[in-house]
């Protein structure tokens, strides 16, 4: 039997505030706020979800209505919202949601895709943005990246998400030059990179736990460590197509540095099926690593297995599920 986390989390409607696991465990999104029902699909206006989104007061948004939300322009979510798609199914399209100098928003059950533009990433998380979890949702098909975590934003938790149909899925610092990213720190679990061609993810500076994902034939690599990057990877799936490569370290100079470095990779109970080539550096398992259990005492983690792998497939992404209860108190 499969142990997931989150057993609990859908008993009642704000349950979810303050459970993720690793660095985005404190974001509570909208706990404090009222009730924001959406109900139509438009861009904007009185119902829609842009209008609850750039209200300033805390709000738990839920949706009274599924179907497909074409977005005009990028969405910017401001802070202490719960965007949560339980019991519906909400499509966002045309352009993603953006995390812009935020703090406590937990985003939940949605799907994204088919994002157009220059730039246009299906969730940007920058500039200093922290307290963010994303949970449950599907991305795929997008211009630029699926998921940004840039300029200073720290302490996201990405947990069983669904990612397809795309060349760069997931980048962790996005420039050499930002030394000050060396903040960033992330948590990815329980995630399933689907056919996805590289970044999964790519890492610059920052600190990011990886646990009990399911990765699988790759375009390039599944995952890459650049500057600075510290990246533990713990009872992972990685199963190659035709590309082989799991690890790839590439070499950037920081700007406050004479010379060239890339990051550091420990891999501790990964599986690697079909051909995966880990291609770990020799010191990469002792030299320059964080110790995940300094920053959080437990995490939900069992051996990569394959029943492990046929669980996530069923389970990363949006879920058909009720909403919960949302009485008083919950």
């Amino acid at each position: 039997m499969v142990s997931l986390p989150y057993k609990d989390v859908d008993c009642s409607l704000r349950a979810l505030a303050g459970k993720a696991e690793g660095f985005g465990r404190n974001a509570i999104g909208g706990l404090h706020g009222d009730l924001y029902a959406v109900t139509n699909l438009d861009d904007d206006g009185p119902g829609s979800l842009r209008e609850g989104c750039r209200r300033k007061e805390p709000l738990w948004i839920v949706f009274e209505v599924s179907g497909v939300i074409q977005l005009l322009s990028t969405l910017r979510v401001s802070s202490y919202k719960t965007i949560d798609g339980r019991g519906q199914k909400i499509t966002l399209t045309g352009k993603g949601l953006q995390l812009k100098e935020c703090e406590h928003v937990i985003v939940c059950n949605l799907e994204l895709e088919g994002g157009r533009g220059h730039d246009v990433d299906g969730i940007q998380i920058k500039p200093r943005s922290r307290n963010i979890w994303i949970d449950r949702c599907s991305l795929r098909d997008f211009d630029d990246g699926l998921i940004d975590i840039t300029q200073e934003s720290t302490d996201i938790t990405i947990s069983r998400c669904h990612f397809s149909m795309h060349n760069k899925s997931l980048i962790i610092g996005a420039c050499s030059s930002n030394v000050t990213d060396r903040c960033i720190r992330v948590t990815i679990h329980h995630c399933f990179f689907d056919g996805t061609r590289q970044r999964h993810p790519r890492v610059r500076f920052g600190k990011v736990h990886l646990y009990n994902n399911y990765t699988r034939n790759w375009g390039i690599y599944a995952v890459c460590a650049s500057v600075e990057s510290q990246i533990v990877s713990q009872c992972n799936i990685y199963e190659a197509g035709e590309k082989k490569l799991v690890f790839k370290y590439l070499t950037e100079k920081a700007i406050d540095k004479k010379e060239d470095a890339s990051g550091w990779i420990r891999s501790d109970g990964d599986l690697f099926l079909n051909g995966a080539k880990s291609c770990l550096m020799e010191d990469s398992n002792s030299v320059g690593l964080f110790d995940a259990q300094q920053h959080y005492q437990a995490w939900t983690m069992e051996p990569a297995s394959p029943a492990l792998k046929s669980a996530l497939q069923g389970c990363a992404g949006w879920q058909h599920v009720p909403r919960p209860s949302h009485s008083l108190g919950s």
